[in-house]
This record gives structure tokens, C-alpha cells and sequence, in this order.
């Protein structure tokens, strides 16, 4: 078994993820350097997972272990980042839950029978480790591979996944998903129940084939008010990390534009806060703590359009977030959401490579 440094050469890896930085970061303890890993680092901005995939659909390239294998290793090699995260889609396991969706390029999850009445909700049905043994199989395989490494497995939360099930496809405004929790409250609440066993199942697999990690994404709850969150969306959040709580992993949860938010996403349940580039790290300590409770690990949050720019543009960007994210028990370096598709792997590696050292503890 090998780990990969950013040189792409074999090293030795640690015996166990569990000493690694980012779970010693995840867990607020002492770390040997800020962890760094990308959101959406498995693909989009490299040539060998465009190789990879070619002529394969999105959603077919989640169900061979195979690819998945090979797709979720390219940014550990490429980058030498602290942690890889499961190459999946967070509609993966909507397919095995006897929901029609397709991703088609360029648009993202669609539907051509969106989901407005009970017997809609009444379709969804529960997932199990047999709808997805590709899962399993890619996971222990993954976790053989990576050795000291640790793997994130991840689930779409039950509001994002209704957004898309409602609507029928993205959203700027989802209207429709609104409508329903506003005007069929209990409709809504059934969905959304259903969606988050969903997401149980679909985590518990991950982690009981051998994933040291989770995420929860709720991508789209930057939509929503604090008061719309808190009454239609935490609950059933909070059911999916209640029922992750058994595993003793880490539990992150990230969501877009959720800077209002961050303070009822942190009380759902989650172990680590994932920020967005809208808000400074120490602020969103603040936030996480300004109803009395305890400070928690943050992740992020460097502005993915920088990307773009030069590194006398990111350099100091970078050292402002590790100076903010002192505030919190335990900072994981990550960017403010996702990898653009059109970004340069080599900046990537670059500040991977600058964390880690920029951040390093030196023993006296």
C-alpha cells in the first residue's frame, strides 16, 4: 500500500488515518500542519479524470468501483492533500431510492417527474447497503489504497436533495420547494424525512466500509431564511447527524451562502462548521458561538475565483485564513466551495504545498 506526496512519488504512509492532520484537526487537537483538501478536488479540473470518464455519464462513472477507485486517488497523487473524499454525486443514491434523475451536463440534476404530492413522497423509498455495493467495494478498496489517508464519505442533506426533487432541477429562487414547506407543511416535513434516511443509509455505508469521515452538504440553505431553516430544515438535518453520532467519525456540515445560518447548521449537529468565502473564519467562530456554544473546528475558506489570479494574490489570502482560522479549536484549509472545472492543477498543488509547510509546527 502506497500514499502519494505532491511530487507524485510513492511515500510511506501512516499506519492509521486516525493520527492524521486532518482528523487530529477535525477532533480540535494538536496537528503537525493546517490539513488542506479541495471540495470537488476528485475530477472536474484534471486532464486524467476528464481521460478517466470519458464517454461515460456522471452518474454511471459513481456505480463502478473501478473509476471511483481511480478518480478519488488523482488529486491525493496530483495535490499530496491531507484527506480524499469519496468520488460520488449527492444524487447518487436517489437512483436506488426509485427516484427517476439524470445529470446532464452543464445543467446538473434534472427531473422530468418532480415530486408535489403525497404520492410523490409516498415513491421515495428507503436505500440499503445491497442498492449500493459498488459503495462498499469502491471504499474498502480505497481505504487499502490510502493507507494512512484518511477518506471523507459524504451525503447531499434532505433540503438540497428536496430542492431538486421539487423543482425538477437547479433553482436560483426554488419557489417550488417553498411553496411546499410553507403551504404543505406536512407534506414537506415527510419528504424531507424520507430524504434524510436516505442520507443515513447512504453515509453509513460509507463509513462502515471504512470511510474516517463525513460531510453533509447542504449545498442550497444559503437560500433560505433563519427562520425557514430553523423550522423546516434543521430538524431533519439534525436526525442525519444524530444518526451518525454512533460512528465516532467527524461530521461536517457546508452549505453555500449560509453565513446567517452558520450558527443553526453548527447546532444540527455538526462536529466541524464548513464556512464559504463570504465569511472571514474567525467571524464565523463568532457566530457558531454567539448562542452559547462551544467553538468548533472550521473548514475552509479560500475564494475559488482566486484561483485566477496570480500567487501574489494568494499568497497573502492564504495567510490571512490561517491566521483567522487560529480562532477556531481546529482549522481544515479548504476553498470556499467547490474546484472551478477550468482551474489549474498546478495552483492547486501550489497551495496545497504552502499550507502544509507555511503551516507547519516545528518540534523545540
Amino acid at each position: 500500500m502506497t500514499a502519494w506526496d505532491h511530487r507524485c512519488v510513492p511515500v510511506t504512509p501512516l499506519s492509521t488515518p486516525d493520527r492524521s492532520a486532518y482528523l487530529l484537526a477535525a477532533r480540535g487537537e494538536p496537528v503537525p500542519h493546517t490539513p488542506v483538501w479541495f471540495m470537488r478536488q476528485a475530477g472536474r479540473a484534471l486532464p486524467e479524470y476528464r481521460a478517466a470518464r470519458e464517454g461515460i455519464t456522471m452518474l454511471e462513472s459513481c456505480t463502478r468501483p473501478d473509476l471511483v477507485v481511480e478518480i478519488t486517488l488523482q488529486p491525493v497523487r496530483r495535490y499530496g492533500v491531507d484527506a480524499a473524499i469519496f468520488f460520488s454525486d449527492i444524487v447518487t443514491p436517489l437512483q436506488f431510492a426509485g427516484y427517476d434523475i439524470e445529470i446532464k451536463p452543464g445543467i446538473g440534476p434534472v427531473s422530468a417527474d418532480p415530486i408535489r404530492d403525497a404520492a410523490g413522497v409516498a415513491a421515495v423509498r428507503p436505500v440499503t447497503a445491497a442498492d449500493v455495493p459498488f459503495t462498499t467495494e469502491a471504499i474498502q478498496q480505497l481505504v487499502s489504497e490510502l493507507g494512512g489517508t484518511p477518506l471523507i464519505g459524504f451525503a447531499g442533506a434532505p433540503f438540497t436533495l428536496a430542492s431538486y426533487l421539487v423543482e425538477g432541477g437547479p433553482s436560483k429562487d426554488f419557489a417550488k420547494t417553498k411553496a411546499m414547506m410553507h403551504g404543505q407543511p406536512d407534506l414537506w416535513h415527510a419528504l424531507a424525512d424520507r430524504l434524510a434516511d436516505v442520507a443515513i443509509a447512504f453515509l453509513s455505508v460509507q463509513v462502515e466500509a471504512g470511510a474516517s469521515a463525513i460531510q453533509l452538504f447542504d449545498s442550497w440553505a444559503g437560500g433560505l431564511s433563519p427562520r425557514d431553516y430553523e423550522r423546516f430544515v434543521q430538524p431533519h438535518s439534525a436526525k442525519v447527524f444524530e444518526a451518525m453520532k454512533e460512528y465516532g467519525v467527524p461530521r461536517v456540515h457546508f452549505g453555500v451562502n449560509t453565513g446567517e445560518l452558520l450558527g443553526l447548521m453548527s447546532e444540527a449537529g455538526a462536529d466541524v462548521v464548513g464556512v464559504d468565502w463570504r465569511v472571514p473564519l474567525d467571524e464565523a467562530v463568532r457566530r457558531v458561538t454567539a448562542a452559547g456554544g462551544a467553538p468548533k473546528p472550521v473548514q475552509g475558506n479560500l475564494d475559488p475565483a482566486l484561483l485566477f489570479t496570480g500567487w501574489e494574490t494568494i499568497e497573502p489570502e492564504i495567510d490571512r485564513i490561517l491566521a483567522e482560522g487560529k480562532a477556531a479549536p481546529g482549522h481544515i484549509f479548504n476553498l470556499g466551495h467547490g474546484v472551478p472545472p477550468n482551474a489549474d492543477p498546478e495552483v492547486l498543488r501550489r497551495i496545497t504545498e504552502y499550507v502544509q509547510v507555511k503551516s507547519a509546527h516545528v518540534p523545540a
